[in-house]
């Protein structure tokens, strides 16, 4: 197969998942819900770990996520995923 196809087939098997959660922000508890594209529950994970503690220059261990659920296509509400979700 072709590198074309193959990246083809990695798209189809992408799905959307659900993160809610806090982190610590200061003294304070941040509550967060984030809308990510990912393989599987633990690399959309890991990407939510990697986001928040990125914008927020927040550790991992400071990171709480309480739920990853995955989500239909109809369900998303940020834009930026919708649109992703619209070119495949």
């Amino acid at each position: 197969m072709d590198e074309v196809g193959s990246i083809d087939l990695k798209v189809l098997t992408m799905k959307v998942f659900k993160a809610t959660g806090s982190f610590k922000m200061g003294r304070v508890w941040q509550k967060f819900s984030k809308e990510i594209i990912s393989e599987n529950e633990d690399r959309a994970k890991e990407k939510v770990l990697s986001i928040i503690g990125s914008k927020h220059g927040t550790k991992r261990t400071n990171i709480r996520i309480r739920d990853i659920v995955e989500i239909g296509e109809d369900e998303v509400e940020d834009l930026v995923v919708r649109d992703l979700l619209m070119e495949e």
